[in-house]
């Protein structure tokens, strides 16, 4: 037992100085030292020898248990040092190079155009009012002159939750639900999220929209004319020209579109305006005297006109965008140009 031992011992020496990393060390300290090492079987048959053999070879296995453990120790130390400035080196930092640049979010074009809308007629006096997005079936047509069985409804493809309930289709309905809870005069834009089943390139089943409404004495369709007229020259350019062109709205009686010059071929003609020369932006016209009584208004004492537009058409004109469907997707190639 006691050759076993001292082969035992040259063993793990050889070993030892064979090992050039951590893991290497902790290896042999397992096979040999461990709870099933070679060692530690050997001294577990230390019982079967006769008394005297006992002693002596238990102290012999004890001094070379020890010189192993002081060797393997020995050489952890210089591995661990060694590791530890090959480490540092891999990690160093070279503070000569250049800083990466954070990258810096920046507005949507839609939050863009919204904010300039806002801006716009929040200087000639508008109020900006919100409502659900969810609505129910009396705002979102009837208390607009749009009852049941009415082919306006056909106009608007509705996502219904239920006979009642729908996705609003405009925020018209704010405009409603403002008249029920103020009194004339009125002077407030609608802005939000509103939702049709449509999708193609110029249409989204989710977009967004600003409607305005101001209701008081005397108010005239020249009203109507002047301030969106001052809308269109700020938010396009003072040069702008426009055309009131009529058309039908149920809420709305005189109604009327509006229309710019197009921007990309001066009003020649091009693909972009389908040859007409123009774009149109929203919808317009004076209210109609029916849609006061579901708000007890004497339409004897007020007048009152309302647009509408969308605000992705009002940004796909601005930054000469040709495919509606680009605001929701998430491109930072995109988004990023604003």
């Amino acid at each position: 037992m006691l050759d076993e031992l001292e082969r035992l011992q040259k063993e793990v020496v050889i070993s030892i100085s064979q090992a050039s990393t951590e893991q290497d060390i902790s290896e042999i300290r397992v096979r040999f030292l461990g709870r099933k090492g070679s060692l530690t079987q050997l001294l577990k048959r230390l019982v079967t020898l006769p008394e005297g053999d006992r002693r002596e070879i238990g102290k012999r296995a004890n001094e070379v248990k020890e010189d192993l453990e002081k060797k393997i120790e020995g050489t952890l130390l210089p591995i661990r040092e060694r590791e530890r400035r090959e480490a540092l080196e891999r990690e160093k930092i070279d503070v000569t190079l250049p800083g990466r640049r954070i990258l810096v979010g920046r507005r949507h074009p839609l939050t863009q155009t919204l904010d300039e809308i806002i801006d716009i007629f929040s200087r000639l006096g508008f109020e900006v009012v919100e409502g659900p997005e969810v609505e129910l079936d009396y705002y979102n047509f009837e208390a607009l002159n749009i009852p049941k069985g009415h082919p306006a409804r056909e106009m608007q493809a509705t996502f219904f939750i239920s006979d009642e309930v729908v996705l609003r289709t405009h925020t018209s309905p704010v405009q409603v639900r403002t008249m029920e809870k103020k009194r004339p005069p009125v002077r407030v834009i609608c802005p939000g999220a509103v939702y049709r089943c449509d999708s193609d390139p110029t249409h989204s089943p989710m977009f967004h929209q600003v409607e305005g409404l101001l209701v008081d004495k005397g108010i005239t369709f020249a009203d109507l004319k002047g301030v969106l007229t001052v809308f269109v020259r700020q938010m396009f350019g003072k040069e702008t020209r426009l055309r009131f062109r009529p058309s039908f709205f149920p809420f709305t009686e005189p109604s009327a579109e509006i229309d710019i010059e197009c921007f990309i071929c001066g009003g020649k003609g091009c693909g972009v305006c389908s040859n007409t020369g123009w774009l149109e932006i929203l919808g317009s016209g004076m209210v109609d005297p029916a849609v006061y009584k579901f708000v007890n208004y004497d339409p004897e004492e007020v007048t009152g006109f309302a647009f509408g537009m969308g605000i992705e058409r009002i940004a796909m004109l601005k930054f000469g965008i040709n495919d509606i469907r680009l605001f929701f997707t998430n491109d930072l190639r995109f988004l990023k140009q604003f």
